[in-house]
């Protein structure tokens, strides 16, 4: 049997070429997923690890709620007490934070969200552990810095340079004193490290004198456990130690859970192609069962069991599915070095190809193939031998009646029905209602296609009469021929289209709500804000007195309050300026009092407070202070802006609770309005700080759209698989169907048509094919889109659905392009049948 099944599929190889492409794409996605994420685990949990094992134990300062969240008591006095216990090598106290570097156009070099600062804490031979100098040396005057390799490169700095930096606390400019290799702990990968003199680095992150940290180095031979015990004895309250091993344990688990995340969708969405390629593999043996009916109903004949003749199809499935998953296997690792080389930002390190990896793509490459050709042959081995040998081919039209059609349509009307209450409800289970309604609808839809081929089609009809009125209409008849195999073929495109159309629907849901809650709120002509996603001081803002006709505020936020028993956020702001810079939509009372020291409160806060307009709030703060506040004016305001404050206070009010508030931005407007010269003198007159971004309206949008925009693109990427797949299901479709239909083709072409016309009609077959698939699958995803944006309605004010038609309209031209040039090469063997041998009798 297993001779027989190798001979077979030697035999059909060209009819199952196709077949074994769609499952090695398949195992291509699944293989390159699960290498690239343990790929990205191992390289995440080394850079997060590395430099630990050089770190006996590690000293750090807690946030002492009772004190504002100021950090505890670590400074020099307690590391000279560490320094003195026994087996402590050396200490070395750590200061980090926030430090860009400014390229020599003055713009911030490498990714902003991973600038950081740190300071140079040498040991009694002037070195520090954690830095390899390549060039220069550690800097040790206020004016000196250092940098890492990598951003040194970038920006074109030698050792004596001059370079830019900024913080928090200002720019200026420092002089290069040396260049330097770190661990991974200390750079992360697309950032930057910039290193000061110890007191200038505690001066800009933390306080003179004050440390964040303090790492150990143990003396040869001591029990770290022993060592640990002896610190903990000595430490001041509010902080804590613990063991570099442990250290790099917690980094570890950190810095992977991140990872796994988008090893799960890049899994999910490669389950996704995976089951597009069923239907391929299904249609694909059930032609193939077909041609070969009389084959096997006289192995039947001679004496071939139904199991054996069972086994031989299966195994032909198995040798496809094998031979396809170690190919895929092999493309699959590639692609995730691929992935390497195009997230450049994350972490590199070897490809990890684990037992565990190859063991899942091979079982899914082969059972897949297996389990999709089951019911096709089924199907075959219950047709009579006898009955076999005297027909062509049996065939099983789907019927309005039958069983499957009745299933189908229940699981379409009970999934329609679940999406339906998930989205009017909107409940905090809405989602995984919706999701649940969308599967059970998806495959009922796919059950019903067979029976919604022949009139979607028909609608195409009319069109296809004024184009090409013969060759249309043979193209009709033909892709209605045989439901099941329509239906099989377009429910893989359908499913593609149904995740871009849905995905479309969303992005663009979501895009036009950012746009109009930024352009509607801001009034002001630019809003500074740090480069590194960072608060700022309220000392900021400063500088912009001294700019000749500009008017601005700073929001200055302060947390930890409890305002009429609920917890509450208060943003100072300049009374004077701020009506001209944010568009308060006030609904009761008046902005003006902001100058009597009242409060204004976004409506939904109120709402859910159940305050009103000249009422008195008790105040409460976490460090113990009390007072009270009357609310002057309630405004309508979107709960997820992060322009405009959920409470709005004069900043003299913020000032009097809280001395250091953090600037969330710098709402800023200039006398002649937005232009390069007036983002230039907002930006001179905040001292060219690198990490400062002075943004106008367009910066906005384009900043709180392109997190979206980048992951929509990842998903198109991603779905485009499914894409791809489904075209070479239409391909494969087309090309059996042109096996079976030489007598009819050679019959056509002896009667008159051309090799033109048998071309013309085989790819209006395909796009026929492609127009169903399009129509269904944007139907769905409209449907699930309206669906899940209205699960966000309830959370996230003014979100209103968009239909794109635009990208819809491009997502089905791209559908039907893909349908075209899966047509070519069936339409190329139809058009070459030869005559006289296609209408001889068989």
């Amino acid at each position: 049997m297993f001779r027989t099944a190798l001979r077979n599929v030697f035999a059909h190889k060209a009819r199952l070429l196709m077949t074994a492409f769609a499952v090695m794409l398949g195992v291509t996605f699944i293989t390159g997923s699960l290498v690239y994420g343990d790929s990205l685990n191992q390289a995440t949990t080394a850079q997060a690890t590395d430099g630990y094992e050089r770190i006996a134990v590690n000293v750090a300062a807690e946030a002492d709620p009772a004190n504002g969240g100021r950090p505890g008591d670590l400074d020099a006095r307690t590391a000279t007490a560490l320094a003195k216990l026994p087996g402590v090598a050396a200490v070395a106290g750590r200061v980090d934070g926030f430090a860009a570097v400014a390229d020599r156009d003055g713009k911030p070099l490498g990714n902003g969200e991973d600038a950081q600062g740190g300071n140079f804490a040498p040991a009694a031979d002037g070195k520090d552990p954690a830095y390899r100098f390549t060039e220069g040396s550690g800097p040790t005057g206020k004016d000196t810095i250092a940098l890492d390799e990598a951003t040194a490169a970038k920006g074109g700095y030698r050792v004596g340079d001059s370079v830019r930096v900024g913080t928090n606390k200002g720019a200026s400019s420092y002089t290069l004193s040396g260049i330097f290799r770190t661990d991974g702990t200390k750079l992360p990968a697309g950032g930057s490290l910039t290193l000061f003199a110890g007191a200038t680095a505690q001066k800009f992150f933390l306080e003179p004198g004050r440390y964040k940290n303090i790492e150990l180095t143990a003396t040869p031979g001591t029990d770290v456990t022993q060592l640990l015990s002896r610190v903990e004895s000595v430490l001041p309250k509010g902080t804590s130690a613990v063991t570099g091993a442990r250290l790099a344990q917690i980094k570890a688990n950190l810095a992977t859970s991140g990872t796994s995340t988008m090893s799960q969708i890049l899994v999910g969405f490669a389950a996704v192609a995976l089951f597009v390629a069923t239907f391929l593999i299904s249609n694909t043996f059930t032609m193939l069962v077909a041609r070969r009916t009389r084959e096997l109903a006289l192995m039947r004949a001679v004496g071939a069991t139904r199991e054996q003749v069972r086994r031989i199809l299966l195994t032909e499935s198995l040798l496809v599915g094998a031979s396809a998953s170690v190919a895929g296997l092999a493309v699959g690792t590639g692609v995730a070095a691929l992935l390497q080389t195009l997230f450049a930002d994350t972490p590199a390190a070897p490809l990890v190809l684990t037992p565990a990896t190859v063991i899942i793509s091979m079982l899914v490459g082969t059972l897949l193939p297996m389990v999709a050709a089951w019911l096709p042959i089924r199907r075959a081995m219950a047709i009579p031998p006898v009955a076999a040998l005297s027909a062509a081919e049996h065939t099983a039209p789907a019927r309005p009646g039958s069983l499957r059609s009745g299933l189908s349509a229940a699981l379409v009307l009970t999934g329609t029905a679940a999406v339906v209450y998930g989205a009017l409800t909107t409940g905090k289970d809405a989602r995984t209602v919706i999701g649940l309604g969308a599967a059970l609808a998806l495959t009922g839809t796919i059950g019903l296609i067979p029976l919604l081929s022949r009139p979607v089609v028909t609608l195409f009809r009319p069109l296809l009469a004024r184009l090409a009125p013969v060759h249309g209409d043979l193209a009709v008849r033909n892709t209605v021929r045989d439901p099941r195999r329509t239906g099989a073929t377009a429910a893989a495109l359908a499913i593609a289209l149904t995740l871009a159309s849905g995905l479309s629907v969303l992005g663009a849901s979501a895009t036009q709500y950012l746009d109009r809650a930024t352009t509607h709120a801001l009034s002001a002509d630019y809003v500074v804000k740090s480069a590194g996603g960072q608060r700022m001081n309220p000392t900021t803002a400063a500088p912009l007195k001294k700019l000749a006709g500009a008017t601005y505020s700073p929001l200055n936020q302060s947390t930890g309050y409890r305002l009429g028993g609920s917890e509450s956020v208060l943003t100072g702001v300049d009374p004077a300026t701020i009506g001209k810079l944010l568009r308060y939509d006030v609904v009761e009372g008046s902005l003006d009092s902001l100058a009597k020291g009242q409060i204004a409160v976004a409506d939904f806060k109120a709402e859910q407070a159940g305050w009103h307009v000249g009422q008195t709030l008790p105040l409460e703060r976490q460090n113990d202070q009390r007072g009270s506040l009357t609310i002057g004016a309630i405004y309508q305001a979107d709960e997820q802006s992060d322009l405009m404050p959920s409470v709005t206070a004069p900043d003299s009010l913020v000032a009097r609770y809280d001395s250091t508030p953090s600037t969330a931005g710098i709402l800023v407007a200039t006398d002649g309005g937005r232009g390069r010269a007036a983002r230039a003198g907002v930006t001179h007159a905040l001292g060219d700080n690198p990490t400062l971004s002075v943004l106008d309206q367009a910066d906005i949008r384009t900043q709180d759209s392109s997190g979206i925009g980048d992951q929509l693109n990842v998903f198109y990427a991603l779905v485009s698989m499914a894409l791809v797949i489904a075209a070479l299901g239409i391909a494969n479709t087309l090309a059996m169907s042109v096996l079976e239909r030489r007598k009819e083709l050679g019959t056509l072409r002896a009667l008159g048509l051309d090799r033109a016309g048998v071309t013309r009609m085989i790819r209006l077959e395909a796009l026929l094919l492609g127009a169903l698939g399009a129509t269904l699958g944007t139907v769905m995803g409209v449907f699930l889109g309206w669906a899940l944006g209205r699960t966000l309605q309830a959370n996230v004010a003014g979100y209103e659905l968009v239909l794109p038609w635009g990208r819809l309209a491009l997502t089905i031209l791209i559908a039907l392009a893909g349908s075209l040039l899966a047509s070519l090469w069936p339409a190329r063997r139809a058009a070459r049948v030869d005559i006289p041998a296609a209408t001889a009798a068989q």
